[in-house]
């Protein structure tokens, strides 16, 4: 067996160039590593063996007449259970030794989030990374001149990544440190199944492969106009395109530059500003509550379930306007600001859903049941829950994402969003839900992307969101029929396109340009959201109380406050939707949805048309040159 383990071994790592070269130092450490593993290996084979032999082992001539309890007090009895004990343990103890190595050099760097954010520590895995010339990244044109990611020569002479869109790019491409995002996963090596110490012991030193170019969905002048659209604001864009999958633009803001977290301070003081986060992706990482915007799903459900037409008759409340009052002694749900939008028993979906009327998606989701919204729900990869406690337990999604590797989605996975759905729920609460309040606050803007892409499908199907330009599109699921993706999508219209819809303000922005968009807006309220002093530190109040005792007891409450978010989600242009886009504002005070997300998405939706990114009907005709003469 030696002799065959030295026919293996590829001798000529004994020649001078490889001396001199320094691989026999380099392969010393994974040697003696093999020799550790061979001796470990040949000891646990031994032990085992020991182990089967006493389990096997004959009995002697005079324990064979001998009654049990005696037997069991012999000597030699007594010594085989305690070596049969501790070769259980040993066993147990190395099996575990094993699985928790195999653990962290093949699973972790995928699938453990503490130890992806903790990577950037090693010395390692930075030197390697760092020596690695990756290739460039290329927006979805191709061209050169919308490069995203490339080298060039600094004031030194060295080799430097450049990125042109610093702050715009940051969340989407990640850093050496924290989280991996593509710039460390788009790059990444493809480890064989052999361990890297063998590779290094037997094999030559191979060459590495270089690089490839990449190039992605996202659109550089798309992301530069997003990311203005953000500035002096909280919040963030998804543009998606609903019939490929094509991520063409998402920015979060506040964002951060690379450069500030090339250091290990800068990050580190990045990650401390509690106030306004700068390395969180409010697009993918955030949850939001959606407001109306979520009366888009209880609509598709609605829809699902053939219950479009569904009529609801004024049910006895004590509000004045009358409200929904789902139970006998239930709070009542009203529409915006206490008003009733819709007071008849007449009013069709079409009609409630162009004034956002909360009352009517409230009685509708209790009406729909729990089962129905919840596979529909289920359609747009939302996680449904029983209990409240669940849904801040579920992780992230990468399973979303259609991507050439695992490594690619693990880095740019959302968080999971959840709806609590569960029996233990009223009908005031599930109301609160389908009416896009309450339980159903665990919304990421990318999720609600999802929903609106869906819509904005042909073919009534949620396409895989993709961000590799070269990949085929992918179906995520059958969420209508084409006829009902249709009918939804006319139903959108009238919020933007009808008098008396709540997105009037986009029919305004594109008048003249001939693109149609849908939406919906939202305006969603949070309650007890953290405050933070400039240090960022959670601001905190001393309440003094008295015991049982009569001792003055002094207790810290932390300052919390209610914010409104403004949102809204847009398909167009409305007969073959090429963009479907999701906006959130945080902290619009007394405004709506309509007011202040709604005109953004206006806004990328004419930089969309400018671009020829919403079709060839759509183009920006080139202005003919003015002919050349004497000026007057």
């Amino acid at each position: 067996m030696i002799g065959l383990f030295f026919l293996f071994i590829d001798w000529k790592f004994l020649r001078p160039e490889y001396i001199f070269g320094g691989q026999v130092l380099e392969r010393t450490p994974a040697g003696i590593s093999i020799l550790y593993l061979f001796g470990l290996l040949i000891l646990l084979l031994f032990v085992s063996l020991f182990f089967l032999e006493t389990i096997r082992r004959p009995k002697l001539t005079a324990e064979k007449d001998l009654p049990p309890p005696v037997a069991r007090r012999l000597t030699i009895n007594i010594a085989n259970r305690s070596i049969f004990v501790w070769q259980i343990f040993f066993i147990l103890a190395a099996l575990s030794v094993f699985g928790f190595h195999i653990y962290w050099t093949k699973f972790a760097d995928e699938e453990n989030d503490q130890f992806q954010a903790l990577a950037y520590k090693d010395l390692r895995r930075r030197r390697t990374s760092a020596a690695d010339l990756r290739g460039w990244i290329l927006d979805r044109t191709g061209k050169l001149d919308s490069t995203l990611a490339y080298y060039k020569l600094d004031s030194d002479g060295d080799l430097e990544r450049s990125y042109p869109l610093d702050r715009e790019m940051a969340h989407l491409f990640g850093t050496e440190r924290g989280t991996p995002g593509l710039e460390r996963t788009l790059f990444s090596k493809q480890t064989g199944p052999a361990p890297e110490a063998w590779d290094i012991l037997f094999k030559y030193r191979e060459p590495e492969p270089v690089n490839k170019d990449v190039r992605l969905t996202i659109d550089r002048q798309l992301q530069q106009f997003v990311a203005k659209q953000l500035e002096g604001k909280k919040g963030a864009i998804v543009v998606l395109n609903p019939q490929t999958g094509e991520l063409l633009a998402m920015y979060s803001n506040p964002s951060y530059s690379l450069d500030d977290v090339r250091t290990l301070d800068g990050y580190l003081k990045l990650e401390a500003d509690k106030q306004n986060q700068p390395l969180l992706s409010r697009a993918m990482r955030e949850f939001y509550p959606p407001g109306s915007t979520f009366k888009t799903l209880t609509m598709i459900s609605a829809f699902r379930a053939g219950k479009q037409d569904a009529l609801f008759p004024d049910l006895p409340s004590t509000a004045d306007p009358p409200c929904y009052t789902p139970f006998r002694g239930s709070r009542p749900i009203c529409d915006a600001g206490g008003s009733c939008e819709i007071c008849r028993t007449d009013v069709p979906l079409r009609e409630a859903f162009k004034v956002s009327s909360n009352q009517y998606f409230a009685q509708l989701a209790n009406y729909l049941g729990r089962e129905r919204m919840a596979e529909t729900a289920r359609l747009f990869g939302i996680a449904t829950v029983d209990e409240p406690k669940d849904a801040l337990m579920q992780g992230f999604f990468p399973q979303v994402w259609n991507t050439t590797t695992d490594r690619i989605a693990n880095s740019i996975s959302p968080r999971q969003s959840t709806m609590v759905v569960g029996k233990s729920l009223t009908l005031y609460d599930f109301g609160l839900e389908g009416m896009g309040q309450g339980l159903a606050s665990q919304m990421t803007p990318f999720q609600m992307a999802l929903i609106a892409a869906g819509a904005g499908n042909l073919k009534g199907q949620l396409i895989k969101p993709r961000i590799e330009a070269d990949l085929q599109p992918q179906a995520f699921s059958q969420v209508l029929s084409p006829q009902q993706a249709a009918m939804i999508r006319e139903i959108m219209s009238t919020v933007t396109e009808e008098p008396g819809g709540t997105g009037g303000q986009v029919r305004a922005i594109l008048s003249g340009t001939g693109v149609t968009a849908g939406g919906k807006t939202g305006t969603a309220e949070q309650d007890d959201v953290p405050v933070y002093d400039a240090d960022g530190r959670r601001k905190f109040t001393i309440v003094k109380k008295t015991g049982k005792n009569g001792e003055v007891i002094e207790e810290k409450k932390y300052v919390t406050r209610d914010r409104t978010d403004g949102w809204f989600i847009s398909i167009a242009p409305l007969e073959d939707p090429q963009v479907a886009i999701a906006v959130v504002v945080e902290d619009i005070g007394s405004r709506f949805g309509g007011g202040t997300a709604a005109p953004i998405a206006a806004n990328v939706i004419l930089k969309a048309r400018e671009l020829g990114l919403l079709g060839d009907k759509y183009k920006v005709k080139a202005k003919p040159a003015s002919p050349k003469g004497k000026k007057r």
